[in-house]
């Protein structure tokens, strides 16, 4: 049977702390989703100020890059080069700001943000990740 690692409360804490502070750096309101490997919410944070649509999608964004194991802009960016057939996969949002958690090769959940422009959710997701792996 293969093994492989899953996120703790603490990894979790850890990534929305620096999720939160690079977005608190650049005066974004955002909302922070981090997910399981099958999409399911682990941590969740909304910065004062944020839209309340940003709640479903940055849930989204994280459940999406989870269980595609990709960045949601690669999903964005096939149906931005006329892919839009793909609009028909369930449960799927093509907004980029969503990033797979990858560790020892495998996907173990994922980070989704949304508040701002789609390239800085992604560097805020980034930010998240980089605080786990670092």
């Amino acid at each position: 049977m293969k093994a492989k690692p899953a996120l703790t409360l603490d990894d979790c804490q850890r990534m929305l702390a620096a999720a939160e502070a690079h977005a608190k750096a650049n005066q974004w309101a955002v909302c922070i989703a981090i997910v399981d490997d099958g999409g399911h919410l682990l941590a969740f944070e909304r910065l004062d100020g944020c839209a309340l649509v940003s709640v479903a999608v940055a849930q989204g964004k994280a459940r999406s890059a989870a269980i595609r194991k990709r960045p949601t802009k690669n999903d964005e960016d096939m149906v931005n080069n006329g892919r839009f057939a793909a609009l028909s996969m369930p449960g799927v949002t093509f907004l980029e700001g969503g990033l797979p958690i990858i560790i020892e090769g495998e996907v173990i959940g994922a980070v989704g943000v949304s508040g701002v422009k789609s390239s800085d959710d992604a560097a805020i997701a980034q930010a998240g990740i980089d605080a786990l792996i670092a």
